[in-house]
Order: C-alpha cells, then structure tokens, then sequence
C-alpha cells in the first residue's frame, strides 16, 4: 500500500515542480531566444492576473483545510 502511495506522490512532486518552474517562466517573462515578446502585452497582463487568481484559490483552500472547516 505504501508502495502506491509513494509512485502517486512521485508523479505529483515533478508535477508540482514543472507548474512552479512554468509559474515563474510566466511571471518573469523569461523567453527562450529568437520568440516574439509578450512580456508587457495585456495577453500577459491577463494570464498573470488568472495564476494571481489561482493562487489566492489554493491559499484559500489550504487554509481552510488547515483549519478544519
């Protein structure tokens, strides 16, 4: 049982990783060379404004997990 519990948790882990890694790609507006900009583009302004939302989403449920309501 604990074998399951540790492959899930694997894939969750780089799962997690390559969301942080892409959130931060996202908010610097890192870019790799020879790609249009979009760093200061209101398509950007909008996808930063969606993960802000996301994260104040997750926040809110850890926190009401955490509390037990």
């Amino acid at each position: 049982m604990d074998l399951v519990a540790d492959r899930i948790m694997n894939w969750l882990v780089w799962l997690g990783l390559a969301v942080v890694i892409a959130a931060v790609a996202a908010v610097t507006g890192f870019k790799p060379k020879g790609t249009r900009p979009v760093s200061h583009s209101r398509l950007m302004g909008m996808g930063r404004l969606a993960l802000l939302a996301i994260v104040i989403i997750l926040l809110y449920v850890a926190f009401r997990a955490r509390s037990g309501g």
